[in-house]
């Protein structure tokens, strides 16, 4: 009777631990950002190389789960800038050897918000995150898909922090922004009247 109790649990962890993949796997993420409101919309997300792929997909699929409307071109309200991408692999902890026992990874990001109008909603922004694993020499191949595993997590967390950027962004913060655009724009355009 207790083996089958075993094997019960045996299956049950098994299922979890499937059932964890496989949410993962589709996009599900528990700690989901908030909301980005429809005043950004239509919202065109802009990438440039070197940005990885992966890291424009997980924010369009971030603003698509959310509802935002995407477009491209002339045809976007609003122009979400992803720049100057920048990742970094440095040992930060040496073992007796002098080899790298533990190393951390780092991938930053320029994040920049304008309207269509070239009213900038966020100003240019570095965006930076950061993730250590414990390295061992024994088990390369298995180190090396932990720190493959751990650079697309990076890139979910930069969408995640852009995503966050874009969150406080309300009709009325917009009507703020511009407000505040008008109010030093003529005074930096205005010329000497002529005698």
């Amino acid at each position: 009777m207790q083996l089958c109790t075993r094997h019960d649990n045996t299956a049950l962890r098994a299922l979890i631990i499937v059932m964890a993949g496989s949410l993962g796997a589709c996009g599900f993420q528990l700690r989901g950002a908030p909301p980005v409101s429809s005043a950004l919309e239509p919202l065109e997300v802009d990438c440039q190389a070197p940005v990885p792929a992966s890291l424009c997909l997980s924010v369009r699929e971030q603003l698509e789960l959310g509802g935002v409307q995407l477009v491209s071109g002339e045809d976007a309200n609003f122009h979400l800038k992803i720049r100057n991408f920048e990742q970094d692999r440095r040992a930060s902890a040496i073992t007796v050897q002098a080899a790298a026992a533990e190393y951390t990874l780092r991938h930053s990001v320029d994040l920049e918000l304008t309207s269509a109008d070239d009213v900038p909603i966020i100003a240019s922004t570095r965006l930076t995150t950061t993730e250590s694993y414990r390295y061992d020499e024994t088990n390369v191949l298995a180190k090396q898909r932990e720190e493959d595993s751990l650079q697309q997590q990076l890139s979910v967390r930069l969408a995640q922090q852009i995503i966050f950027r874009l969150a406080p962004i309300t009709p009325e913060r917009l009507q703020e922004i511009r407000d505040s655009q008008q109010k030093t724009t003529p005074a930096a355009n205005a010329q000497p009247a002529k005698p």
